[in-house]
C-alpha cells in the first residue's frame, strides 16, 4: 500500500514538473518582453534562482544540522548534472543556437565560481571557513550589480526597435498577472520536484536499494529535475538562449549565493573526494564554453560528448 501510494505521488510530483515548467518558460519570456531584455538574462537571473530553490533548501538545511559536505556536494552534482547532463540532453534533442557575445562572459563566471571554491578548499584544508563563505556571497554581489546593468542596456537597446515591431492595439496580459503565473509555475516546479524526490527514494528504498546509490543518482538529479525540465519545455519552445541562461546562471547561483550563505551559517566540511568532483566540474565548464566558441550551435555531436562525459564520470564515481 506504501509503495502504491508512493507511485502515485510520483507520478504526481512529474505532471507538477512539466505543467509547472510550461507555465513557467511562457511567463518569464512574457516578462522578458514587457521589460524589454533578453530571455537569456531573463534565464540568468529569476529562472536561475527559481529552479535553485532545491538545492537552495537542502544545502542551507544541511548547513544548519552541520552536514556540511552534504551541502557542497549536493551543488558540485547538481551543478555538473546541469552542465554537462541537461544541456548535452538537449543539444542532443534539437540544435541549440548560441549568441556568443551574450553568454561567453558568463559561462566564464562559472568557470571563475567553480575554480574559486575549488582554490577555498585546497587552501581551507579540512574546512572552508565563514570568511569563505562571505567572499562567495560578496563576489556573487559584484556578478549582479554587472547583470543588472546588463540588462539595463539590453532594454534601451531593444527598446526601440521591438515597440517598431509591436502591433498597435494588441492585447496583453497585465504584468501582474504574468508575473503570478511565473510565480506559481515556479512554485509548481520546486513542489513537483520535491514530490519526486521524495517519493522516488521511499520506492528505491523499498526495492532494497542502499541510501548511497540514492544520493549519488536520485537525490543529487532530483534537485536538478526543475532546471532539467524548465530547459527541455524551453528547447521545444525555441528559447534555446534562455535555456542556456538558466543552466549557467543556476550554476553561478548555487556556488556563490546557496554555498556563501550556507558557508555564512557554519564551516564547510571538505571531503577529499570533492576536490575531484569540483576539478571535474571545471573540466566539464570548459569543454561546454569551447563548444560555445567553435560555433554558432549546440548540435548533436557536441551534446553526446557531454553526455559521455558526464556519463563515464558517473560511473567512475559509483565504481
Amino acid at each position: 500500500m506504501v509503495l502504491l501510494v508512493a507511485i502515485l505521488l510520483l507520478v504526481l510530483g512529474f505532471a507538477l514538473l512539466i505543467k509547472g515548467a510550461d507555465v513557467f518558460v511562457s511567463s518569464s519570456v512574457g516578462i522578458a518582453k514587457r521589460l524589454k531584455v533578453p530571455p537569456v538574462i531573463i534565464g540568468l537571473t529569476i529562472v536561475a534562482m527559481g529552479t535553485s530553490a532545491p538545492e537552495i533548501v537542502i544545502s542551507v538545511t544541511a548547513s544548519l544540522r552541520g552536514a556540511n559536505a552534504l551541502a557542497i556536494s549536493n551543488v558540485v552534482g547538481s551543478n555538473s548534472f546541469n552542465l554537462m547532463f541537461i544541456i548535452g540532453l538537449c543539444a542532443l534533442i534539437r540544435p541549440m543556437p548560441v549568441k556568443l557575445q551574450e553568454i561567453s562572459k558568463d559561462f566564464w563566471v562559472s568557470i571563475i565560481a567553480a575554480a574559486l571554491l575549488l582554490g577555498l578548499k585546497l587552501l581551507g584544508g579540512e574546512h572552508i571557513p565563514r570568511l569563505g563563505g562571505a567572499i562567495m556571497l560578496a563576489a556573487f554581489a559584484v556578478y549582479m550589480v554587472a547583470l543588472v546593468r546588463k540588462a539595463l542596456k539590453a532594454r534601451d537597446e531593444l527598446g526601440a526597435s521591438r515597440e517598431r515591431a509591436d502591433k498597435p492595439g494588441a492585447k496583453q496580459r497585465p504584468m501582474a498577472l504574468i508575473v503570478f503565473l511565473a510565480v506559481l509555475g515556479c512554485a509548481m516546479i520546486v513542489a513537483g520536484g520535491q514530490l519526486t524526490v521524495d517519493n522516488a527514494t521511499q520506492i528505491a528504498l523499498n526495492l532494497g536499494i542502499t541510501e548511497r546509490v540514492i544520493g549519488l543518482t536520485v537525490v543529487a538529479i532530483g534537485t536538478s529535475l526543475p532546471e532539467l525540465i524548465t530547459c527541455l519545455v524551453a528547447c521545444k519552445r525555441g528559447e534555446s538562449e534562455f535555456a542556456i541562461g538558466s543552466i549557467v546562471g543556476s550554476n553561478i547561483f548555487n556556488i556563490m549565493f546557496v554555498l556563501g550563505v550556507a558557508g555564512l551559517i557554519a564551516p564547510l566540511e571538505i571531503d577529499r573526494a570533492l576536490v575531484l568532483d569540483t576539478s571535474f566540474l571545471i573540466v566539464g565548464s570548459l569543454v561546454a564554453l569551447r563548444f560555445v566558441y567553435s560555433g554558432k550551435f549546440l548540435a548533436f555531436k557536441e551534446g553526446l560528448v557531454m553526455l559521455l562525459m558526464y556519463m563515464g564520470y558517473m560511473v567512475f564515481v559509483l565504481i
